[in-house]
């Protein structure tokens, strides 16, 4: 039996950016992760009729 791991919607989306910023970039790792926390935060200021 294996252990079920929770994943927050948050890191969920924070992956995806972070893997879209991997993907069409030669950035490290780091600098990915920390791209997609302020394009996350970003997103999350938007007021939600604008989206």
């Amino acid at each position: 039996m294996t252990d079920a791991v929770f994943v927050s919607r948050y890191e969920k989306r924070l992956r995806l950016v972070q893997d879209v910023l991997k993907k069409n970039s030669k950035l490290s790792e780091k600098a990915t992760r920390h791209l997609a926390v302020e394009v996350v935060d970003a997103i999350d200021h938007v007021p939600e009729a604008r989206r």
